[in-house]
């Protein structure tokens, strides 16, 4: 299929490479250049500033009831152009096509949730305390919104970002990442194609910390939603604090899995080895440190090498493919270098551990075993396709495992014991858990982590709130 052309969303207008600075966008499967990427301006980010702020009132007087049909127009297109979506998305982030079609699907539902849920800001009147006099409380639109949506999931994280903000009625400036462009500029044409009005939606590209110093600083913007790494997070938060604007950061994770010895491990294998390998890796709630309790720990490791020696490594577009490329060059040594530390401090190799030869950013699946808590790849996010495992005596042991890192974005556990999967519950720190599932986001769920995984959420009701504000209101 032919790549699109690139361009800047502002106020309606296309805005093209002419007189601006510009990217290369590099297919990671090939090393094959798409196209070049128009990178915003000074002055164009000044236009996303103001066509914001004028188109804000605009989308908000439409009420939900109208917004909701835009958004739900706009889904129906993305599922309409579906399959050509889904293989630009192979193009630009190297994911297995199947994984693609599977995140437009999401990506079109997402939007169709907030097309609802719009509608369902609901306030409330409160008991009278005096005759005469009634007191409520609404829920309003925050205002302009800066949103900043990262690579790995180049549709369904402008989905979220787009789907919040447009259904409580917020305008919004979106920058995806510049590594997948296209699928952002689909995932946002859907939306004007369904009514939203210019301005209301905008979509800028450039160097990051030049647009998100720009955005932020500005006081037409009143809220902050970031998805990304831990160190730029805080970096947002502390800008958007200089003029109290709200955040919602999903930051990064570094998820364990506990298994306990009295789950059929086969099963568990089955899910964990298609989990763990989803995106090479590249997923923010991938699990990556399997704690495995002893009597079972051999068998489950062997087991989890022999399925990563058999997963087809490739291009996305081709038949049969479960796993493609990392996201750009500079993840290949990033993966290498901790897995290196991690051997030379002890750990076995149990499958992969090496780049694959040829074109494109290719990583074979890696299964490393007695990985020290002394390891980089223990304590920092790989963000590859690499499973670390480590074995654990008891329940204490397992807990203390789990919650040692200060990051608390996703966790999972496997056990049949039914007053385990409550203490699970209790006692894992994270904002999402998987007990006996690797399922851990869904439109109508609250997708977010605590500690330095970040605060609030997105999806679900939760999603909704982060765009709104609270205000009451007397009359007499």
């Amino acid at each position: 299929m032919a790549y699109p052309e690139l361009y800047l969303l502002i106020d309606g207008q296309r805005l093209n490479h002419t007189g601006r600075r510009t990217m290369p966008v590099v297919n990671p499967a090939t090393q094959e250049v798409l196209g070049e990427l128009p990178l915003a301006n000074a002055g164009d980010l000044d236009a996303a500033l103001e066509a914001a702020r004028r188109a804000w009132p605009v989308w908000r007087a439409m009420g939900p009831q109208q917004r909701g049909r835009i958004l739900r127009r706009a889904a129906d297109l993305l599922r309409e152009r579906g399959e050509a979506i889904a293989r630009l998305a192979t193009m630009e982030e190297g994911k297995a096509l199947a994984e693609a079609r599977v995140e437009l699907t999401v990506a079109a539902d997402i939007l169709e949730w907030y097309a609802e849920e719009g509608r369902r800001a609901y306030g409330r009147v409160l008991p009278q305390r005096m005759a005469g006099v009634r007191m409520t409380v609404v829920k309003e639109p925050v205002g302009p919104v800066a949103a900043f949506a990262p690579w790995n999931f180049p549709l369904g994280n402008p989905a979220r970002k787009l789907g919040s903000a447009l259904g409580a009625g917020c305008s919004v400036i979106m920058k995806p990442a510049e590594e997948a462009p296209g699928c952002a500029l689909a995932i946002a044409q859907a939306l004007v194609d369904a009514g939203v009005p210019a301005g209301a939606l905008n979509v800028v590209f450039g160097v990051p910390a030049e647009v998100s110093q720009h955005l932020i600083s500005s006081p037409v913007i009143r809220a902050v939603h970031f998805t990304g790494s831990i160190p730029v997070g805080k970096q947002l938060t502390a800008l958007a604090a200089q003029g109290m604007k709200r955040t919602t950061m999903e930051l990064g994770g570094h998820a364990p899995v506990l298994v306990f010895d009295d789950v059929d491990v086969d099963a568990v294998l089955d899910q964990a080895v298609a989990s763990k390998f989803r995106n090479s890796g590249q997923v923010c709630v991938s699990p990556t440190r399997f704690y495995v309790q002893e009597s079972i720990y051999e068998r489950f490791a062997a087991g989890f090498a022999a399925r990563a020696r058999h997963i087809k490594v490739g291009n996305g577009l081709e038949d049969g493919v479960r796993m493609g490329p990392l996201a750009h060059a500079r993840r290949l040594p990033a993966v290498a270098s901790m897995i290196d530390e991690a051997v030379q401090g002890g750990a076995r190799v149990l499958a992969g551990a090496e780049a694959i030869a040829g074109k494109g950013y290719f990583y074979a699946p890696t299964v490393l075993a007695d990985v020290p808590d002394t390891a980089r790849i223990m304590n920092d996010e790989p963000f590859g396709p690499v499973a670390v495992l480590s074995p654990f005596r008891d329940f204490d042991e397992a807990i203390a495992n789990a919650n040692r890192l200060p990051y608390g974005l996703a966790a999972y556990a496997f056990t049949q014991n039914a007053r385990r999967v409550n203490l699970l519950g209790e006692q894992i720190e994270s904002g999402m858990l998987g007990i006996n599932s690797f399922t851990v986001a869904a439109p109508e769920a609250p997708f977010g982590g605590v500690k330095e995984s970040g605060h609030g959420s997105e999806e679900g009701i939760e999603g909704l709130d982060a765009c709104l504000v609270t205000k009451f209101i007397t009359e007499s």
